[in-house]
């Protein structure tokens, strides 16, 4: 297991990162999206699907007690950082923070996904951009939540193209 982007997204993470920073198309944003331990496909499986709905129709969405998808608008992504000397972009998102987690689902992977219109769409309207493990820094075993928050963090970017 590992961190990675699915293939439908690839070379258009800049371009989704911007859409949400600029707010256009109205109502565009980032979700974050955890799966569970159970039903976990390969890397290589997940990379290869097309939509949030292909996911989950075959990888299990957490449903611990306190868990809801994270919905990142324009005032929670941070410009995206050009640096033309090395060549990169890098892309960064605030700290996201749950609500008290419940005993329950072990996590494995977060997903950070593109919906181009919150408004109206379905898991079947939503791409898949980059997907996380989430391990607990001590054991390096996928967290089990037990009562208390969870905070996602990408202290160097969640992206960088180059």
């Amino acid at each position: 297991m590992a961190n990675g982007s699915f293939t439908i997204a690839k070379g258009s993470e800049v371009a989704y990162h911007t859409n949400v920073n600029d707010n256009s198309p109205t109502n565009s944003a980032l979700i974050l999206v955890v799966l569970s331990t159970t039903g976990l496909v390969s890397d290589a499986t997940l990379s290869a699907y097309d939509t949030l709905a292909a996911v989950l129709a075959v990888n299990d969405e957490a449903d611990n007690t306190g868990y809801a998808r994270i919905t990142i608008t324009d005032t929670g992504v941070v410009a995206p950082v050009v640096d033309d000397t090395a060549g990169t972009v890098t892309l960064t998102l605030a700290d996201q923070t749950t609500a008290a987690i419940t005993a329950g689902d072990s996590w494995a992977k977060l997903l950070i996904c593109y919906d181009s219109d919150t408004t109206g769409g379905t898991d079947a309207n939503i791409i898949p951009v980059k997907y996380f493990d989430i391990r607990d820094p001590v054991t390096g075993s996928p967290i089990a939540p037990s009562g208390g928050t969870v905070t996602h963090s990408w202290p160097n970017g969640y992206h960088i193209a180059s």
